[in-house]
């Protein structure tokens, strides 16, 4: 009589399970970050597959049978989770091109802080902005979106079922080209008053060319940029709530497209 009930195909569709909610959660932000100790992401991760595994989880019989399937499984739930995290990367990558270019409309290109989460040096109105869309996201339930998207893998890619195709290359540089014209949407109100700023000083030196223009200049500008960097904000929300809303449809066309 077996007093433990011990069911090996349970067991390795526990770990089935396991594999991608770990592999997936550990590269998407928020619940993968490097702020976020490692005993805090794995303790999330065991609790998360416990809670998701009798709702969501592979039969125990598409275990691979070798090492090299295993890790040729690994690799492919380690790029389902990458494919995830690049959709929400990009709309960061756009507010801080746009916090970039906004810095250094304002002057403040020479002053720069170490962003904590990437260890790169930014301007302080990229950090800003940036900490201002995570805040938003998390507001409007941007990561509740990404456990979808890790709910959907479930039901549209089986373990090791994973394939790459020309339409999943497409559709990421199609993303990663909205990086730009997203920065220009969210930049455009405070580079067009600082430019109109730029414009008046210039025609202030022609008029006067006693006055010190670049001197009178420095403070205008920082003023008036941060008045329509507080417009900004109103602006900037809608941008992630209609991200936000895009996001699901998104996560749902790029697995779709990884399954073949």
């Amino acid at each position: 009589m077996d007093i433990f009930a011990f069911d090996p195909e349970s067991i390795f569709s526990f770990f089935l399970t396991l594999f991608r909610v770990s592999l997936i959660l550990f590269v998407l932000p928020f619940f993968g970050g490097n702020s976020i100790p490692n005993p805090v992401k794995a303790a999330l991760c065991l609790v998360l597959s416990w809670a998701v595994w009798p709702a969501l989880s592979f039969t125990g019989v598409m275990f691979p049978k070798n090492i090299f399937q295993i890790t040729l499984m690994i690799a492919g739930e380690l790029l389902i989770g990458l494919v995830l995290m690049l959709v929400v990367r990009f709309l960061f990558a756009a507010v801080q091109m746009g916090g970039q270019l906004i810095g250094f409309q304002m002057g403040f290109a020479m002053i720069n802080i170490v962003d904590p989460l990437t260890g790169t040096s930014v301007v302080v109105t990229s950090h800003f902005l940036y900490m201002t869309t995570l805040l938003t996201f998390l507001t409007l339930n941007g990561h509740l979106y990404l456990i979808q998207g890790l709910a959907d893998s479930f039901a549209l890619i089986p373990p090791g079922g994973l394939l790459i195709t020309p339409e999943l290359g497409e559709g990421i540089l199609r993303m990663a080209g909205q990086i730009f014209v997203l920065a220009i949407r969210i930049a455009a109100p405070v580079m067009a008053a600082l430019f109109m700023v730029d414009l008046a000083l210039a025609l202030v030196g022609r008029a006067a060319p006693q006055m010190h223009v670049l001197i009178l200049g420095f403070p205008i500008k920082i003023t008036v940029g941060f008045f329509f960097l507080g417009i900004l904000f109103t602006y900037l929300s809608r941008h992630v709530e209609e991200f936000i809303h895009t996001m699901g449809p998104m996560f749902h066309t790029l697995l779709r497209t990884m399954s073949g």
